[in-house]
């Protein structure tokens, strides 16, 4: 908001003057007057500094009022007056010519910080601080400065005085900013990821709140192009549902996943596939292999296939990903190749990530995308799990596919284990795949305790 104060803050090097290269560029596309003080930098360097992340400061007044090797030789200045007198009084007479000769419409001061050397008491810096921020605040002036946290309570005290502050974070797990104060106006609660790009500045990604989406669509089946797997699943699954297919490694869950984007692209709907634990190339190269090319469909648009790299992004990056290509392409299906490399692979600072990706499957839920999540359950047989990762509840369909061993034999069998909103067939079938693709058989009724991966032959077998 216009004519008030904010401040960032956070350590070095978190991306604190870089805010102020994005606040103060924003004023000058607007028309604005703006001016950059500076208490450690040089000019030069911060004009130098600002061009490798894209920001050109030629136009920018910059007050210049770091330290110069000058005053490291000037021993005779404070023989008459502390050296917090001297300064004092030269940085505010500074600072108050700089304002009233540009009258600028936005000031960033970097760090505000620094003027505690210029006091000589707690007290005092309070006093100068909040004459300072009343000054710009007279003059008209919308002000940013900067704080790093120190072991006196000078950060906290700036936090008091100013309108609105936020924190900027970085750790192993990456960056992050939250909004811990902003007087007159609601804000969202975080933290919220963000990157500094090298020639785009910085990044925010807001954490994705799935109610705040909503787009109009009918709940209608929609067929996964294999006739047998349809009827297993009452018809297919529905629009704006959620499925999820377990199984062991290897079983198949990737492959019917992918036959699920093929159908929905070959309806002539845009599909994504985000892979986790498999490369784009591994991808494509196995769908033609077993008869389900999608180069055709990538080629033309149809569909999008995004191996994430590990450990290269946030929860939050993701979403903003995801939210882009359902926002701007229209896309009607979603698949997330599996649910154990989105918790491996993507960073994040808090410890349980399932939130996050409850929150993506919500939202796009909400927005009528069909969404097909794949997890891998780590037992090969025995006890029947639909799920290791604690995700099934997030599912409106569960499709189970699993190996059982016959007469000495490794098959596999396909069911579905719930349907939020229809029948389904009860059954089991046989399930292979081939050079022809996905084959769903008849059902395995002459066999029985199936699901413990061992089953027997029916007595009246």
């Amino acid at each position: 908001m216009p004519n008030r104060t904010y401040m960032v803050r956070g350590a070095s090097g978190a991306g604190k003057t870089i805010v102020g290269y994005h606040f103060l560029s924003a004023g000058i596309e607007r028309g604005e007057g703006v001016l950059f003080v500076s208490f450690e930098e040089s000019a030069a360097d911060l004009r130098a500094n600002a061009e490798t992340l894209g920001f050109d400061l030629a136009a920018v007044p910059i007050l210049d009022l770091s330290p110069s090797p000058e005053a490291f030789l000037d021993d005779e200045a404070y023989t008459m007056l502390s050296p917090s007198e001297v300064e004092g009084k030269s940085t505010t007479t500074e600072l108050k010519a700089a304002i009233e000769e540009r009258d600028p419409d936005r000031v960033v001061i970097d760090p505000l910080s620094q003027f505690g050397r210029l006091s000589s008491d707690k007290y005092q810096f309070r006093r100068l601080v909040s004459s300072l921020l009343s000054y710009l605040k007279q003059s008209g002036t919308t002000t940013m400065f900067t704080s790093q946290p120190s072991s006196d309570d000078t950060d906290e005290t700036l936090a008091y005085l100013c309108d609105g502050s936020l924190s900027l974070l970085r750790s192993e797990e990456g960056r992050s900013v939250r909004v811990e104060k902003f007087r007159g106006s609601d804000s969202q609660t975080g933290p919220h990821a963000m990157r500094i790009d090298g020639d785009r500045g910085i990044r925010v990604f807001p954490r994705l709140v799935p109610g705040s989406h909503h787009r109009e669509f009918a709940i209608e089946p929609l067929s996964s192009g294999i006739d047998d797997l349809d009827a297993l699943l009452g018809g297919g699954i529905e629009r704006g549902s959620i499925t999820l297919i377990s199984g062991p490694s290897g079983v198949g869950k990737s492959t019917t996943g992918a036959a699920f984007a093929r159908a929905t692209a070959d309806r002539g709907e845009r599909a994504a596939v985000y892979l986790f634990e498999e490369s784009k190339a591994s991808f494509r190269h196995r769908s033609e292999s077993i008869g389900i090319p999608i180069d055709d469909l990538v080629e033309s648009g149809a569909l999008r296939v995004d191996a994430v790299e590990p450990l290269s992004l946030s929860t939050d990056e993701f979403a903003h990903r995801v939210r882009a290509e359902v926002e701007a392409n229209g896309t009607e299906f979603v698949l997330i190749d599996g649910t154990a490399g989105y918790q491996l692979s993507l960073t994040d600072e808090r410890s349980d990530i399932r939130r996050e990706l409850h929150a993506l499957a919500r939202y796009l839920k909400n927005m009528g995308v069909t969404v097909v999540l794949t997890e891998e359950v780590q037992q090969v047989t025995g006890a029947f799990y639909a799920s290791d990762n604690h995700v099934s509840y997030l599912a409106d369909n569960i499709l189970f596919i699993r190996y059982i061993e016959v007469r000495g034999e490794i098959r596999k069998a396909i069911g579905v284990l719930k349907k939020r909103f229809g029948s389904f067939e009860p059954t089991l079938r046989s399930f292979e795949i081939g050079s022809d693709g996905i084959v769903v058989g008849e059902p395995l009724d002459e066999l029985r305790g199936i699901l413990t991966g061992t089953p027997t032959w029916n007595e009246a077998e």
